[in-house]
């Protein structure tokens, strides 16, 4: 009895020391995407801006430069938050928000913010101006992670769950609107209902506080001249095209002028001091005249197969029980699918226009770094799906067969894996029943 026990151990301690020694691989379609976003963005950024650095009186590759200086300190970025395990994250959901708050205030201390374009979005580094809200929604989203992840069940059974993250919002929204800064408030407000579902919110309890806000967000949209210029204008931007409608019908003319195939790299004319912001929010329209609608078709081509990638990853996490890893992955994909959706809406005319950036195409500081840092979430989120499925595969191979060099006599291991280890492989040692994410919300009882 004592010797099997003393096997037993051993046997045990020999198959922890092989599930530490596992080790994860980063998501290979991941990378390649995303590195060719992001050379497209450097190829693009090229090309739009050495106009609008000349009038500015700097040389012909002065955006150029800062765009590739700002990807590499994002790449920097994206390399140690990678290495990065996401337990330790996951540990300070309360710093996160508070960081979250801290940085919306910073930008209104004198001194300290800045402003352009009587906008108040910037805090002065030094050597660069950096906009807090670019790193606010990655901290915003993560800390909404570990909310679904600790109040899971709660969310989808009451209604103080449900509103608690609702409320976090709409704080971080008022922050923004001071500044103002409508575009990333309405970012947040979508980024925060996609999680509650994805995260296994209750539909129908979530309808009344946005039927609630919807009134509260059209009033802050018209009450200012400048926004309702700008809704009035998408309607009809050639009815106004040298007033509100400037932006948007140029853009329209750039897209059209690039019919099928495009003008060529290089060859567009808008870009020359006709169409504002050609190298960052109208990027878009510069790719449209330049490679025609092809240029356009694989660019959103590309987007749609990063954010189809980290929901997919997002799923597999969720399926085994790494939620927190998961609802992460959901985040990012909502928070690059969502600003790319819209800055490509608003250069269509399908949108009213609004400064997003096509995120790692625009031409940016902290939008790039920010991006950044986001993909490096999705890449230790796959590289943690990808240890924990070889840990299982491991221990599930391991109560299949005895290792090698062990003796008939021996006594053989279990079929099933111990269900600590097997919790600790997928990410969580409740051993109870959870309720798990769903969409079919509709049919439970409120």
């Amino acid at each position: 009895m004592a010797v099997t026990a003393d096997y037993r151990a051993f046997e045990g301690g020999r198959q922890a020391t092989r599930l530490d020694a596992i080790d994860g691989r980063y998501d290979g379609w991941l990378v390649a995407i995303a590195l060719a976003i992001a050379a497209f963005g450097v190829v693009m950024v090229a090309s739009s801006s050495i106009a609008v650095a000349e009038n500015l009186g700097q040389g012909p590759f002065y955006f150029l430069v800062r765009h590739v200086v700002f990807l590499g300190v994002g790449i920097g970025l994206c390399a140690l938050v990678m290495r990065t395990d996401l337990k330790l994250v996951e540990k300070y959901p309360q710093a996160l928000l508070g960081a979250c708050v801290l940085m919306l205030l910073m930008v209104f201390v004198p001194g300290l913010g800045h402003t352009v374009n009587g906008a108040r979005r910037w805090v002065n580094l030094g050597v660069s101006n950096f906009q807090m809200v670019e790193a606010v929604k990655i901290l915003y989203l993560v800390w909404l992670a570990s909310y679904l992840v600790r109040f899971r069940d709660d969310v989808n059974a009451t209604w103080g769950a449900m509103l608690k993250p609702i409320g976090v919002a709409t704080l971080l929204v008022i922050l923004l609107l001071a500044q103002p800064d409508f575009g990333s408030a309405t970012m947040l407000l979508a980024v925060t209902a996609g999680m509650l579902v994805l995260g296994g919110g209750h539909l129908k309890r979530m309808m009344l506080p946005v039927l609630l806000l919807l009134p509260a967000l059209v009033a802050v949209a018209v009450i200012e001249p400048y926004r309702l210029r700008r809704i009035t204008s998408f309607w009809n931007p050639w009815e106004d095209q040298l007033g509100a409608g400037y932006q948007l019908s140029n853009a329209l003319m750039a897209i059209g002028r690039g019919e099928l195939t495009g003008v060529g790299l290089g060859g567009s004319i808008q870009k020359l001091s006709y169409l504002p912001e050609a190298h960052t929010d109208f990027i878009f329209s510069v790719i449209g005249e330049e490679l025609g609608f092809v240029g356009l078709v694989a660019v959103v081509a590309l987007f749609a197969a990063l954010v189809g990638r980290a929901l997919w990853i997002g799923y597999r996490c969720v399926e085994m029980r790494r939620h927190f890893a998961g609802y992460v992955a959901f985040g990012v994909a909502l928070m690059i699918g969502l600003q790319s959706l819209v800055s490509m809406g608003v250069n269509l005319g399908l949108l009213p226009t609004k400064g997003l950036t096509l995120p790692l195409i625009s031409s940016g500081g902290s939008s790039v770094m920010m991006t950044c840092v986001a993909i490096g979430l999705l890449l230790r989120v796959s590289f943690e799906l990808d240890r924990a499925q070889r840990q299982v595969a491991r221990l599930r191979g391991e109560g299949a067969r005895p290792g090698p060099g062990e003796s008939s006599p021996a006594p053989p291991p279990t079929t099933q894996p111990p269900p600590a280890a097997v919790a600790g492989a997928l990410g969580t040692s409740r051993l109870r029943p959870r309720i798990e994410p769903t969409l079919g919300s509709f049919g439970r009882n409120a």
